[in-house]
């Protein structure tokens, strides 16, 4: 595992058994702290059962995090955990981001983070 700084770190066992969770929070720190990024929000998808009523609430495809830049441009990050893919709705979904102008990409660690938003001021703020 990867910390904020950069520094590897021993998975404990037993502390972490949903690493993909641990990535969503690593993500989310590294934007909510880059200088290029205005705000960022996690966004939750699916459904679920109340009472007899059935609600949805995201849509198919729905990034894990999304946001906007301070150029005025919109965010949206997929996490996943060291072996997660993308589905072909989230594939899909972050194309029809960049294809508008607004950047989209997978993360695992804040290492990605700063990679896709290596060219704004403040990449190299987290992760080293």
């Amino acid at each position: 595992m990867i910390d904020l700084l950069g520094d590897d770190l021993p998975l404990e066992r037993g502390k972490n058994a949903r690493p993909e969770a641990a990535a969503l929070v690593e993500v989310l720190k590294a934007l909510e702290n880059h200088n290029a990024v205005a705000w960022v929000r996690r966004m939750n998808s699916g459904a679920v059962k109340i009472g007899s009523r059935f609600i949805r609430f995201g849509w198919p495809g729905c990034p894990d995090l999304m946001g906007q830049l301070k150029d005025g441009r919109l965010i949206g990050v997929e996490v996943k955990g060291p072996k997660g893919k993308l589905r072909p709705e989230q594939t899909i979904f972050l194309e029809r981001i960049r294809s508008a102008g607004g950047v989209a990409f997978m993360a695992r660690d804040c290492r990605d983070v700063m990679v896709a938003l290596s060219g704004f001021e403040g990449a190299r703020r987290l992760c080293g």
